[in-house]
């Protein structure tokens, strides 16, 4: 059996070739798990409803994204230009992560080629995020039965503020970020377990510290998790403080999905962010979620 991934070609948008948030990749994404033979054909997903995005999302913030009229400040605050195709991306890639949820409850490990907006909360978009994939997707399951209590790991180098503002008197859902803590946002929320790591930080610290939390973790009973398996984490990223090499970043991703897929618990892994000064790199680096994962279907 394959591993399930989702990909669209409207992940990508028009937002200029000059733009700092390296849009293209995800497409770059898509030819390369395809050239390597890690996936062989994707899962299209749909682009996500109001109803589903409205558990997760003000319908007046929806509504506004929509019609392309939030104010000039909100859109700032995300860093996109409100045009066309990014709201058919915000659309589509929350559609990409809730269709990837469904198909890790069936074949038990899944993954999107996009997602992990992180930034966003309930009544707005912040730091390249829309719509907040993951929360849309996990209110998604709770709201159908199919998952109780999700646990969502976030190992971007910015902390998860908008999930764990958008679950914060939510028992169903705990939120775990380990992140930077002098990086974006500056002014941080509380997350269920938020774990900051000091600048410069290199592999052994980071995958020992990442080791205690997920035992820590293993002492409840999740019966989902969603990973944000954010790269800029990596030493040569432009917006990340940390020092992980290429090897601890696929050490970190086989860590978690090993750790979780071992208890038969249903996973779904999306992309997070990635600005690697290299582009060719920064796809490579992506990818490791996706061959850690390739690893454990139909075992």
């Amino acid at each position: 059996m394959d591993l399930p991934v989702v990909n669209h070609e409207d992940y990508f948008a028009k937002i200029g070739d000059d733009h700092k948030f390296p849009i293209k990749k995800f497409g770059e994404l898509a030819n390369y798990l395809k050239k390597n033979e890690i996936v062989k054909k994707f899962h299209k997903p749909y682009a996500c409803s109001f109803e589903t995005l409205s558990h997760a999302h003000s319908k007046n913030y929806i509504s506004k994204i929509k019609n392309k009229t939030l104010s000039k400040e909100g859109i700032k605050k995300i860093g996109f230009p409100l045009v066309d195709s990014v709201v058919q991306r915000s659309l589509v890639a929350t559609g990409g992560t809730v269709l990837a949820s469904k198909l890790a409850i069936n074949y038990g490990i899944s993954c999107n080629t996009a997602g992990g907006s992180h930034h966003a909360n309930y009544d707005g978009g912040a730091g390249y995020c829309v719509f907040n994939d993951v929360a849309v997707a996990a209110h998604y399951l709770i709201n159908r039965g199919l998952a109780n209590k999700i646990l969502i790991v976030d190992l971007d180098v910015h902390q998860g503020n908008g999930n764990s503002e958008i679950f914060k008197d939510n028992r169903s859902v705990f939120t775990f970020s380990m992140h930077s803590k002098t990086n974006y946002p500056v002014k941080k929320s509380n997350s269920d377990l938020d774990v900051e790591l000091e600048d410069n930080l290199e592999d052994n610290a980071y995958i020992k510290t990442l080791k205690y939390y997920l035992s820590e973790l293993n002492k409840e009973n999740f019966d989902f998790v969603f990973y944000i398996a954010g790269v800029d984490i990596h030493f040569n990223d432009r917006l990340g403080k940390l020092k992980i090499s290429d090897e601890g970043i696929r050490l970190r991703d086989e860590l978690v999905v090993e750790n979780f897929f071992s208890q038969r618990i249903p996973f779904c892994g999306v992309l997070g962010g990635g600005y690697n000064k290299d582009f060719n790199k920064l796809v490579e680096l992506h990818s490791i979620l996706h061959q850690s994962c390739a690893k454990y279907i139909g075992s």
